[in-house]
């Protein structure tokens, strides 16, 4: 099938995230200069330069992450493990400003080194990241801007070492939970190798 996005699919929801798949989830953890504490996962997320380490997350919606990472300036994003698929959904719930994501899901958090925002005890992996931008993504249309990203250098790395083989992450070891559409996900139990060619 082909369709003008312009004039809808006619399909029972949006097919884009599902083609677009499988997203990493970055378990985004913020905190506001009062000390407010928000953890939520944002699938539209993912690493966009490694000179220097610079990742992305957009949110439909200032949401409090971006509001106190925009008063901070700093988050952390966790990486979400098959262990932890079910308190990560938990904490996407739509809880009240200054509602503890954290305690809502029953988890718990530790102390970064860096930054001053938490990251999720128990992670397989985890990024402390310093605000770049943020930016509203304007559509061509000129109409007012639904999602917000945040672009944000890494400093701090933290990596489990039962996820370690030598030298290498295993990637296999870090069980890691993406999204696919709808009400999907993937686990990544599965990997391959490919070599760039050199001509």
């Amino acid at each position: 099938m082909f369709y003008d996005v312009a004039h809808g699919h006619g399909l029972p929801h949006d097919p884009v995230k599902a083609l677009i798949a499988p997203r990493p989830i970055g378990w985004i953890c913020a905190m506001s200069a009062a000390g407010e504490t928000n953890l939520s996962p944002y699938s539209f997320f993912n690493q966009v330069s490694d000179r220097p380490h610079m990742v992305m997350f957009s949110s439909a919606g200032r949401k409090d992450a971006i509001s106190f990472i925009e008063e901070t300036g700093e988050f952390t994003c966790s990486i979400v493990s098959w262990e932890q698929r079910d308190a990560m959904n938990r904490t996407s719930a739509p809880l009240p400003r200054g509602h503890n994501e954290f305690e809502h899901a029953g988890l718990e958090p530790e102390p970064s080194v860096l930054v001053r925002p938490p990251r999720v005890r128990g992670a397989p992996a985890a990024l402390e990241c310093r605000l770049v931008k943020t930016m509203e993504l304007e559509p061509l249309d000129g109409s007012d801007a639904f999602y917000v990203m945040a672009i944000g250098q890494v400093v701090g790395v933290h990596i489990d070492d039962r996820v370690m083989q030598d030298g290498y992450v295993d990637t296999l070891r870090l069980q890691i939970v993406s999204r696919a559409g709808y009400h999907d996900y993937f686990l990544a139990d599965h990997k391959f190798a490919l070599t760039r060619p050199t001509k």
